[in-house]
């Protein structure tokens, strides 16, 4: 490469983001508040790899979705031949672990996970390639009374997140051969009406008849309401079971619509489904879905298992936490350490040490190209820092064994200035933010989940 000629530059995968320090608070505050609430109810986490076998995808999801389709990024390991792909949703994983480790041999489990998911479709707004889910399943578990939890979970995160426009649809699908009578209707029922359906419906008519009903198209949607309702096909213990919900629900003053229209993309879903929906963030309404899932650990070859579960679309739930009014992001650090000449360094280090080991963040300032920066630098590095005080030690404070605390914060003039014995600084500084609540997520001894 010759002298002059400028490295090209390489960006992101399109649809997939960095997410950079000025929203990552925005997604900590989420993440934490989700694991608190989750964990509050007696969830555990599980972390399942990125990476799964090919089949284990097309088993869970159904080789006729768009998903397997379309979507799905996947790969022949160049190592060994084995086809592998990108996880596009977390529950078939879990189930896996579930399985490959007998994690219900000694009893129910209440499992949570997050992380990023894979699906190549047309990046828009809250949607992108790389998207990140936050969802818990619960397993080992067949009564109404852990699906209602489930449901009671998401509202008290709502609350907890400070969202409020998202509302609750509700439904039953029954069990297979409920569904295999309302299929047979359903198709009868859609021929007749051929010269209505759209080329996405005509192709889904005897592979997935049920998600037609999911249609957005305005042309069908009259055709859509009348046809034959699954909720009429349900047997006695699917009924029952949908009513326990319902009561629980009730009995808690959750609001929500039965959407007999509400079904699954996805195969394996069976009796209770649900989605929290929004008007928010314009046409893409669902914000969380989830339902039970029954069948699906008997068809991974596991035995039978009953199952529930949801995921939710973290990015989605951002743009509402923004739109809520986005909390703003806490401030840097409690303490910037300013210090001018190579014994005030040393003596910063220590110090620095010390306030961290009182449960404190510290920025210590460090030289940049322009090189170590002037007193007057370092002060407004510290006020840009957000930090409550700068600890300022120079020449006159290593010959006294003295530290200068200023106060960054409080009314003008106010900012008042102390000199603090060395070995005090730490007590004083403590003292000086427990008084005034001002440390930005309280110190923090044990570091709890705040």
């Amino acid at each position: 490469m010759s002298e002059n000629k400028k490295a090209e530059k390489i960006t992101a995968v399109k649809g997939m983001n960095d997410i950079l320090p000025t929203d990552s608070h925005l997604w900590q505050l989420f993440e934490n508040t989700a694991q608190s609430v989750v964990q509050s109810y007696g969830f555990q986490q599980v972390r399942t790899p990125i990476v799964e076998n090919t089949a284990l995808f097309a088993r869970a999801i159904g080789a006729v979705t768009d998903i397997v389709e379309k979507e799905m990024y996947s790969f022949e390991d160049s190592m060994n031949g084995d086809k592998l792909t990108l996880r596009p949703e977390g529950t078939a994983g879990v189930v896996r672990a579930v399985i490959e480790h007998n994690l219900v041999y000694e009893g129910p489990k209440r499992l949570w996970y997050t992380g990023p998911m894979f699906r190549h479709e047309r990046p828009q707004r809250g949607r992108y390639r790389q998207f990140y889910q936050f969802g818990c399943e619960a397993v080992g578990f067949n009564g109404p009374d852990v699906d209602a939890e489930m449901i009671m979970m998401c509202r008290r995160l709502w609350d907890d997140l400070g969202l409020e426009n998202i509302r609750l649809e509700l439904n039953s699908i029954g069990d297979a051969e409920e569904r295999a009578r309302h299929r047979v209707d359903l198709i009868a029922y859609l021929e007749k009406h051929e010269d209505i359906l759209d080329a996405e419906a005509k192709r889904r008519l005897h592979s997935n008849p049920l998600r037609i009903l999911d249609t957005k198209n305005p042309a069908m949607q009259e055709m859509v309401n009348a046809a034959p309702k699954l909720l009429e096909y349900l047997g006695e213990e699917s009924l029952a079971h949908f009513n326990g919900v319902r009561k629980i629900l009730d009995h808690n003053n959750i609001p929500y619509v039965i959407n007999p229209r509400l079904v699954r993309g996805l195969d394996y879903y069976n009796r209770t489904v649900f989605e929290w929906v929004t008007d928010a963030l314009g046409s893409q309404g669902t914000v969380c879905a989830g339902g039970r899932y029954d069948p699906l650990i008997a068809s991974f070859g596991g035995k039978p298992t009953p199952a529930v579960g949801f995921a939710m679309g973290i990015e989605r739930l951002l743009e509402l936490m923004k739109e809520a009014g986005e909390p703003d992001a806490p401030d840097q650090c409690d303490v910037y350490l300013v210090h001018q000449g190579e014994a005030a360094q040393l003596q910063a280090f220590v110090l620095g040490e010390r306030l961290r080991d009182a449960g404190l963040d510290v920025v210590m300032h460090a030289s940049t190209a322009n090189g170590p920066g002037s007193f007057k630098t370092q002060m407004k590095k510290a006020d840009g820092s957000g930090a409550t005080f700068a600890v300022i030690i120079g020449e006159d404070e290593v010959a006294n064994h003295t530290a200068s605390v200023k106060a960054m914060r409080g009314e003008e003039g106010a900012q008042q200035q102390s000199t603090v014995p060395f070995d005090d600084v730490v007590d004083f500084v403590v003292d000086q933010i427990t008084d005034s609540g001002d440390h930005h997520h309280h110190v923090h001894d044990e570091h709890c989940n705040h």
